[in-house]
C-alpha cells in the first residue's frame, strides 16, 4: 500500500511539473489573436443608422441596407468579423440585398462604432458578451414594425459565424444560418496545439502524450484565459445539436491559413440538419471566398436563402418573382429566445 500511494503521489508531482511548465504556453496559444488583416470599409450613404441596447445597457450601432424597388423576401442579421464593422456587411452580402432581402448588420459591444465595455477586450474567441449582442440584435429585428413578420436568416464571418452558429440555435424562428470562416474554440485551439506541439516537445514525448492530457490541458488554459479576461468563452459546439431543423451553409478558403477546411468539415459533422453542407472555395484565403468569384459566391448566397426563407419563389438570382411566404400572417412579433427544438 506504501508503494502504491508514493507511485501515485510521484504520478501526480510529475502532471503538476508538466501542467505548470505547458499551461503557461497553452495560454499564450490561447490569446495570441492571429494576424487577419482586414480591410477598412467605407461608409454606406443609403444605409439607415441603427442603434438599440443591450442588456448590459450597452448601445450597439449598426445600419439596415434594403433592396430598392423590389418585393421583400426576408431578413439577414450580420455578424461581422473581429475588427470589422458592420459596413463590412455589403462585401460578402450584397448580392442579398440585390435579390430582395434586408441586411440588418451591427458591431458587437467594444468594437466598431458601439459602445466598449470597461474591463474587456474583445479577441478573436467568441464570449457570452457576444451572444447577448446577438440577441438584443434579433430582439431589435422582432420589435421592428417593417421587419419583425419576414423570415429570419443569420450570416456570421469568422467570429462572427460563432455568434450566428448560437443565434441559430437559440431562436426558433431563425431558419438558415450561413456562415464564412467559422470555428469554435474549442476546435481551433485543438489544431493549432497539435500542429505546433513539435515546437515545444520533441517528437518522442509528443507520441507518448494522450490527447486526453492536451485537452485538459489547453482546458486549463482556457479557464485561466477566461478568469484574466473578465469573461467565459461560449461553447458552440453545445448549440450545434439545435439545428437538426435549421438550414445552414458554411463557406471555407482552400489556402485558409488561420481556419483549416477540416474544421469546416468538422464542424458539418456536428450539425445534425440534413440540408447542412460546406462549401470549399478553391484558392480562397480566410474570409476571400467572394474575392475568389464574385457570381458564384453571390449566386449561392441567394440560392441558399430564398430555399430556406421563401420556397414559394422560383427565381433565386433574378429576385422578379414576389416570395408569397413572406410574412406568417400573424399579428405579433416572433416570440423571443425560444429554443428549436
Amino acid at each position: 500500500m506504501v508503494w502504491l500511494l508514493a507511485t501515485l503521489g510521484i504520478v501526480v508531482l510529475i502532471d503538476v511539473i508538466i501542467r505548470s511548465t505547458y499551461v503557461p504556453i497553452a495560454l499564450r496559444v490561447v490569446e495570441t489573436v492571429p494576424p487577419f488583416n482586414v480591410p477598412a470599409y467605407s461608409r454606406v450613404a443609403e444605409a439607415e443608422p441603427i442603434a438599440f441596447s443591450n442588456s448590459d445597457g450597452m448601445l450597439l450601432r449598426g445600419s439596415i441596407y434594403r433592396p430598392h424597388d423590389r418585393p421583400l423576401r426576408g431578413v439577414i442579421l450580420f455578424c461581422p468579423e473581429l475588427a470589422g464593422n458592420h459596413w463590412s456587411a455589403l462585401s460578402y452580402a450584397q448580392g442579398l440585398v440585390d435579390a430582395g432581402f434586408v441586411l440588418v448588420s451591427f458591431d458587437f459591444r467594444g468594437q466598431g462604432e458601439s459602445d466598449p465595455m470597461p474591463g474587456y477586450e474583445p479577441i478573436h474567441w467568441v464570449t457570452d458578451y457576444e451572444i447577448q449582442d446577438v440577441e438584443a440584435a434579433v430582439k431589435y429585428i422582432d420589435s421592428h414594425e417593417e421587419l419583425q413578420h419576414l423570415p429570419l436568416g443569420v450570416m456570421g464571418i469568422s467570429r462572427g459565424s460563432g455568434a450566428a452558429l448560437v443565434a441559430a440555435g437559440s431562436f426558433m424562428h431563425v431558419r438558415a444560418v450561413c456562415c464564412e470562416g467559422a470555428y469554435t474554440a474549442k476546435l481551433l485551439i485543438e489544431y493549432f496545439t497539435n500542429r505546433w506541439s513539435a515546437v515545444y516537445l520533441p517528437a518522442w514525448a509528443v507520441k507518448l502524450c494522450p490527447q486526453w492530457h492536451f485537452r485538459s490541458t489547453l482546458a486549463l488554459a482556457r479557464l485561466v484565459s477566461q478568469w484574466q479576461r473578465n469573461c467565459r468563452y461560449t461553447r458552440v459546439e453545445s448549440y450545434l445539436p439545435r439545428l437538426r431543423n435549421c438550414d445552414v451553409l458554411l463557406i471555407s478558403g482552400s489556402r485558409d491559413n488561420y481556419v483549416h477546411s477540416s474544421i469546416g468539415r468538422k464542424l458539418v459533422s456536428l450539425i445534425p440538419s440534413p440540408t447542412a453542407e460546406l462549401w470549399i472555395v478553391d484558392r480562397a484565403k480566410h474570409n476571400r471566398a467572394r474575392v475568389i468569384d464574385q457570381h458564384e459566391y453571390d449566386q449561392r448566397l441567394v440560392n441558399f436563402f430564398v430555399r430556406a426563407l421563401c420556397p414559394a419563389s422560383s427565381d433565386a438570382i433574378s429576385g422578379d418573382s414576389p416570395c408569397e411566404d413572406c410574412s406568417d400572417g400573424s399579428s405579433e412579433p416572433a416570440h423571443l429566445l425560444a429554443a428549436n427544438p
